[in-house]
């Protein structure tokens, strides 16, 4: 007797497909009838609200505000003179560590209390530990260093 041609695997296979096709036709048949309940009107309008919302309700045309096309500024806009800060790149501080043969130190601001980096390439004049300095600020790798360090 001869044996079938038909695996397991195979009619498996076949009934999955089947499956697959059935559930297709009856999501489209669902698709159509949802269609002809909500009377053919399948896209719903979405608006968006005066600050950048997503809405379903259109927007009310009082709330609407006119903009001038030259009033409009693109770019940087221009500094006034009342606008600038005073800054003062010169700070004080006193010299917490500083290692004269490893050529590193640290330097404690008097105003902010922030401890910065300073390096010997960067030093005026030789400064030794508890020193009051006067230095510059300059990013660093790691974060701000002191630059230019003069003994006062």
């Amino acid at each position: 007797m001869a044996k079938s041609q038909q695996t397991f695997n195979k009619s498996e296979k076949e009934k999955k497909r089947l499956k697959k096709r059935e559930d297709k036709r009856k999501k489209m048949e669902a698709r159509k009838l949802e269609k002809e309940q909500s009377g053919g009107e399948s896209i719903p309008f979405a608006y968006v609200d005066q600050f950048g919302n997503l809405t379903d309700t259109p927007p009310d045309p009082s709330e609407k505000i006119k903009v001038k096309a030259k009033n409009i500024v693109i770019g940087i806009p221009k500094k006034e003179e009342g606008d600038e800060e005073e800054f003062d790149p010169i700070r004080k501080g006193k010299v917490s560590f500083f290692d004269n043969s490893k050529g590193f130190g640290f330097i404690i601001d008097t105003e902010d209390q922030e401890k910065y980096f300073c390096h010997v390439s960067g030093l005026i004049d030789e400064i030794q530990e508890n020193d009051k300095v006067q230095f510059e600020l300059e990013k660093g790798q790691r974060g701000m260093n002191a630059v230019r360090v003069k003994l006062i």
